[in-house]
């Protein structure tokens, strides 16, 4: 018998094998057990996460022969036959490789018949957002007034390219990724059932590998088992990988505390040595600083007692707006890593910028061993120099929260901010009021959006308080009443102009003042 990937050997054929998505799980559930069943159904996730499978049990349920239900049979012959994709009833389509109208209108002429064998005829139709314009259009009559036989479901990675005429005709689902606890402990139950060996570690590597998606994860273990023969050891999926432990990341930011550049480089040239993809290893670079300025915060991590006093320690090095700024260099350095000559150049560079701006400012020198007096003194005098250039390039707030919006390049935080009056500033906290008719723009999407815009501005960690108020002066509110005072300033000067004043003199002109518009032009 040929060999059977695990991702289509373990494909789950229920609700109650699915993993990670319990929400939708639940409300598709209720739906089924009471008959309250829609004509239409949208799930939207990322690759893996379970939209396809989603898709053929909720279309088995609807089928199976015992009757409408969450919990199918699995022994009916439209059971086996959706199991086996033979099912008659159940049509799945690419929309990737089907974008045009005439395959739409085909597969909608067709849904006009009645089911073969079951008792709906259902339609999944993946990656929906690639149809074309026409193709969504020739859908939405289908959609608005269906056959009583027929059911959609549609899935796609890209929800926002999905008319909201089609969105609104449709029960939306939105899929998670999974997390890479559950990920991890899915791939042990299955090689205990596959009664392969296998280390903690490993699956916690692969877990991480497969960023949320269960497929993913599934083809890696595939890959795995191949790779390792009689046992998936962590070794050896590094080594397949090229993935890296914290041992590497957690020496660097020792060296980098310390100023040590050549130990720096040499614990890069150790990883190129040992095949480790830079990518992966400033992605871990980043994870590892997260914990780190978490555990600052919150002590009471939650991580394994060894890994815990590595944390402590490494928290100890480095101030919180280091730690910000180590971070904000480490992402912007993967984010241009395809631009380098190699991976290995590009890896250096970002951490010799580290080295450039951050070496040794951040230790806590109470708890680091003395050394020789005048390597001491040398370190000073370089931290000192380093702090004084830190220093003269830190902007100050100066009280004035108009001027410092106008300042800011906000992006999505924009709205928020204009809208917003300064109550107070105290301890690096701006303490803001919303106008309240626009409290929708409180969400925390927005307000993180805008505290790092203000930590990349100010160079130090911000944080914002948001209260609701009326009667404001915020820099939405100013920029009305100067656009106000300025067009009055405009229509003055115009009426009082003696060309202007002749035209109306001599021929009954009028001044239309809504056609008026000032040269001035102001920033945003």
């Amino acid at each position: 018998m040929s060999y059977e990937v695990l991702a289509r050997k373990w494909r789950p054929k229920s609700f109650s094998e699915l993993i990670g998505q319990d929400g939708a799980v639940q409300a598709l559930s209720n739906a089924l057990d009471k008959n309250r069943l829609h004509h239409a159904y949208l799930f939207n996730g990322t690759r893996g996460v379970g939209k396809t499978t989603l898709a053929r049990i909720l279309a088995k349920s609807l089928n199976c022969e015992v009757s409408i239900s969450s919990k199918p049979c699995q022994k009916c012959a439209t059971c086996k036959d959706i199991n086996n994709g033979r099912f008659i009833d159940l049509v799945e389509v690419d929309a990737a490789s089907n974008t045009q109208v005439d395959n739409m209108r085909e597969l909608l002429e067709n849904a006009q018949y009645a089911p073969t064998s079951g008792r709906f005829k259902v339609y999944i139709i993946d990656e929906v957002h690639m149809l074309s314009k026409s193709a969504f259009n020739a859908m939405l009559k289908t959609l608005e007034e269906p056959p009583s036989h027929v059911k959609f479901i549609l899935a796609t990675t890209d929800p926002k390219k999905v008319p909201v005429t089609v969105i609104s005709r449709c029960l939306q689902f939105n899929l998670k990724q999974m997390t890479s606890d559950s990920i991890s402990k899915h791939l042990k139950n299955i090689l205990k059932e596959e009664k392969i060996n296998y280390d903690d570690e490993s699956m916690k590597i692969i877990a991480k590998a497969a960023h949320g998606s269960m497929r993913d994860a599934l083809s890696i273990l595939d890959q795995a088992i191949a790779y390792s023969d009689d046992k998936i050891s962590t070794k050896k999926i590094v080594s397949m990988l090229g993935t890296i432990d914290n041992t590497f990341i957690s020496s660097i930011l020792n060296a980098l505390s310390e100023n040590n550049a050549d130990k720096v480089m040499e614990l890069s040239k150790e990883m190129n040595d040992k095949n480790i993809s830079f990518e992966l290893a400033l992605e871990e670079f980043a994870r590892l600083i997260h914990r780190i300025a978490t555990y600052q915060i919150i002590s009471n991590s939650s991580e394994q007692p060894e890994e815990n006093e590595e944390i402590k320690k490494l928290s100890s090095l480095f101030s919180p707006e280091t730690l910000q700024l180590i971070y904000q260099i480490a992402i912007n350095g993967r984010k241009d890593l395809h631009l380098a000559p190699d991976s290995i150049t590009g890896f250096n560079m970002t951490l010799l910028r580290m080295l450039a701006f951050y070496p040794s400012t951040q230790i806590n020198e109470e708890i680091k061993p003395k050394k020789k007096i005048d390597s001491q003194k040398n370190k000073l005098n370089n931290q000192n120099e380093i702090k004084s250039f830190i220093k003269d390039n830190k902007k100050q707030f100066d009280g004035d929260w108009i001027k410092l919006v106008r300042d800011l390049k906000i992006g999505l935080a924009k709205s928020l901010a204009q809208e917003c009056s300064l109550k107070s500033y105290e301890n690096d906290i701006f303490n803001l009021t919303l106008n309240e008719n626009f409290q929708h723009l409180a969400e925390n999407g927005y307000i993180k959006k805008l505290e790092e815009e203000l930590i990349n501005y100010f160079n130090k960690k911000i944080k914002i308080n948001i209260t609701i108020g009326s009667n404001l002066k915020t820099p939405s509110s100013q920029k009305k009443l100067e656009n106000t005072k300025l067009m009055k300033k405009t229509e003055s000067a115009i009426m009082e102009d003696k060309f202007v004043k002749k035209l109306i003199d001599d021929f009954g002109a009028e001044v239309i003042t809504s056609s008026i518009e000032p040269t001035k032009k102001e920033d945003d």
